[in-house]
């Protein structure tokens, strides 16, 4: 069994909080680099190894990044479990951080199901460099499509353009929410179910999901805002399930290194988020699109032909 090392936890670290929360695919990446760079590291970090525990360090790593999303979003999350209190004290759904946190609940539960029963499946059967590869292309059509099917505006410039005199008291993030809010339950469970595709290696787990949304007629902003919060207890709840092993003896030699490449992991993800919440302001995915096409067009031409 091998043995993480501190700059390949570092490394992929970093690797796992941008490509999290990018529409680019966070495991697609994890295996495809470790497989281009070859030596050690593909040796190392190879999800589809007997006995391998990468897996677990990668899906550990992944609660750095929900801790991430949680200390940026730490109001909204105050605000959406106050809602969600008092909306079982009181049995109603009735205000808009209500009715946010329902959505959350409902979108959460598809994904919860098909992780705890295909997971294993998915992942090490598949997560291999050449079907990998041609799953990073299919996430770069998937939201190029998205794009040109768009239902949704792209983002706050035409999202907000008219507002009255009450939602002008409210902030941005306030005036998300009510937007948000506009979705029924089965439009959250239809963007929940989205997630279920990220199983795959190299589809974006944050990519389906505001695809999703589009289609559902969020805007840009709104739909990556719902996304990052529906992120949140996704990933979280799945890092949490994969740490035992790596807190028993499986673990010994492997905390130090995945303590390290958590830091890493969480400054990343912040970062990712910042630049994100603003990017999606005005702006689309098609240079998402562009690039998870190149990116695994030319892994999977370098896997078969080299």
């Amino acid at each position: 069994m091998s043995v993480l090392t501190y700059p390949e936890a570092v490394g992929v670290g970093l690797l796992q909080g941008v490509t999290e929360l990018f529409p680019v695919s966070s495991l697609g990446h994890s295996i495809l680099i470790p497989a281009l760079l070859g030596g050690h590291w593909k040796h190392d970090l190879d999800v589809s190894a007997d006995g391998s525990l990468y897996l677990n360090e990668l899906v550990g790593l992944h609660l750095a990044t929900a801790v991430a999303l949680v200390v940026f979003f730490w109001r909204d999350w105050v605000r959406i479990i106050r809602g969600l209190f008092t909306s079982i004290t009181q049995r109603r759904i009735e205000t808009v951080d209500q009715r946010l946190a329902w959505l959350i609940v409902t979108a959460s539960i598809p994904v919860a199901v098909a992780g705890v029963a295909l997971d294993k499946v998915f992942r090490t059967t598949l997560g291999k460099p050449v079907p990998t590869a041609i799953f990073l292309a299919l996430n770069g059509i998937v939201l190029f499509v998205t794009e040109q099917l768009k239902r949704g505006g792209s983002g706050r410039r035409r999202a907000g353009a008219s507002l009255t005199a009450q939602e002008e008291q409210l902030s941005p993030d306030e005036l998300s929410d009510q937007r948000i809010t506009r979705m029924t339950m089965r439009d959250a469970l239809t963007i929940g179910a989205a997630q279920i595709l990220a199983l795959f290696p190299g589809i974006s787990r944050s990519g389906s999901t505001i695809s999703a949304g589009i289609f559902k007629g969020l805007n840009h902003e709104d739909s990556a805002r719902f996304a990052f919060l529906l992120a949140t207890p996704v990933i979280g709840g799945a890092a949490l399930l994969k740490l035992p092993p790596l807190l028993g003896s499986q673990g010994d030699g492997l905390r130090g290194p995945l303590l390290a490449g958590s830091v890493a992991a969480f400054v990343a993800a912040y970062l990712a988020t910042r630049f994100l919440v603003k990017y999606f302001e005005n702006r689309t995915l098609i240079p998402f699109a562009i690039y998870c096409s190149v990116a695994g067009l030319g892994s999977l031409a370098y896997f078969t032909l080299a």
